[in-house]
């Protein structure tokens, strides 16, 4: 097998692969946010969430559902923030990804990644990076 990449490259692209394999993991999983409500565990990420309040109908008071489980809607996500947030996050794990499986294809391939490709392609991780790190925090 040629490589396009150096060994500096190779250790990028595993650890590019890790990185965005752990932003996509984070994204889907509902834990960012952790707490309690009505005396249970509560969980939510921006699409996800664990053990949430629901209007019961026949008791006509509020429950805690126990379950995890998605918003029914992108509208149902509770803010505009909250859904900025998972558009955002959702963009940079999808920025992330192309890069890193990007650059482990260049282990395989000869001159698949050039110099130029690879600063480019380091400067979409950047930004892929900043998307899925820093737009949810603060909200």
């Amino acid at each position: 097998m040629a490589s396009s990449l150096t060994c500096a490259g190779v250790i990028w692209a595993f650890l590019s692969f890790l990185c965005a394999a752990a932003s996509c993991v984070g994204f889907f999983m509902p834990y960012w946010l952790l707490g309690s409500q009505l005396e249970k565990s509560v969980s939510f990420g921006t699409f996800r969430r664990c053990s949430y309040p629901e209007w019961d109908e026949s008791s006509q008071m509020t429950v805690m559902v126990e379950k995890c489980g998605r918003y029914a809607s992108f509208q149902a996500i509770p803010s505009a923030e909250w859904r900025i947030c998972t558009v955002v996050t959702g963009l940079g794990c999808g920025l992330l990804l192309l890069v890193a499986l990007t650059a482990l294809m260049g282990c395989c391939v000869s001159e698949l990644i050039s110099r130029t490709v690879g600063r480019v392609a380091g400067g979409i991780q950047f930004l892929g990076g900043k998307c899925s790190c820093g737009e949810g925090m603060g909200v």
